[in-house]
């Protein structure tokens, strides 16, 4: 999400990407980003940031014309709706991932199977919600944090969220040709 962001405000020459590996007792890392949660930004002041979200507000606003802000009243309230539905299913397809990732038998089938079938739930959700006018409109932060949602089955095979969801696989497929989202599609698994 946050490489979308910066690709869309044209700050590539303002942020350098350093890949880290974290996870590890003693990642170097460590030194600069005690939690160990990515994405991380330090900021031209010397501060640290991390969450997505706090540090997409934050590019955003670098430029003092941000476009990524909710917008005001009643669509506000709509436009943080819709970005919690999403953050929602991406944070399940998260715990989905990171269970994955543990030693076979380490893997919790009940915590996998939840994250699946609220995975399912959620894909029915966005089947019905992506014709609003802020999901189809300038891009925004649902979108955004809806295509790096679904682009998580890139990691996780198990993930199923076009089957029987031709308007949402619509959506996607026209979305991912946008640059800033091209640019950033995840490798093949």
């Amino acid at each position: 999400m946050v490489r979308i962001v910066v690709a869309e405000k044209g700050l590539a020459d303002r942020v350098e990407e350093i890949v880290v590996q974290t996870r590890t007792t003693d990642a170097p890392c460590y030194a600069i980003n005690p939690s160990g949660r990515v994405p991380y930004l330090v900021t031209d002041e010397g501060v640290g940031l991390q969450e997505s979200q706090l540090i997409i507000r934050h590019l955003d606003h670098l430029d003092g014309n941000p476009v990524f802000d909710h917008p005001g009243r009643a669509a506000g309230w709509e436009s943080r709706r819709l970005e919690a539905l999403a953050r929602s299913m991406l944070d399940g397809q998260s715990v989905w991932g990171r269970e994955l990732h543990r030693a076979a038998d380490e893997r919790s089938p009940t915590i996998i199977d939840h994250e699946r079938y609220r995975s399912r739930r959620m894909a029915e959700v966005w089947e019905a919600e992506i014709d609003n006018p802020l999901m189809t409109g300038d891009l925004n932060m649902a979108q955004i944090t809806l295509i790096a949602t679904l682009l998580q089955e890139h990691g996780n095979p198990g993930i199923d969220w076009r089957t029987g969801h031709p308007k949402l696989e619509a959506w996607a497929a026209k979305l991912i040709e946008r640059p800033s989202i091209a640019a950033n599609l995840p490798p093949d698994n």
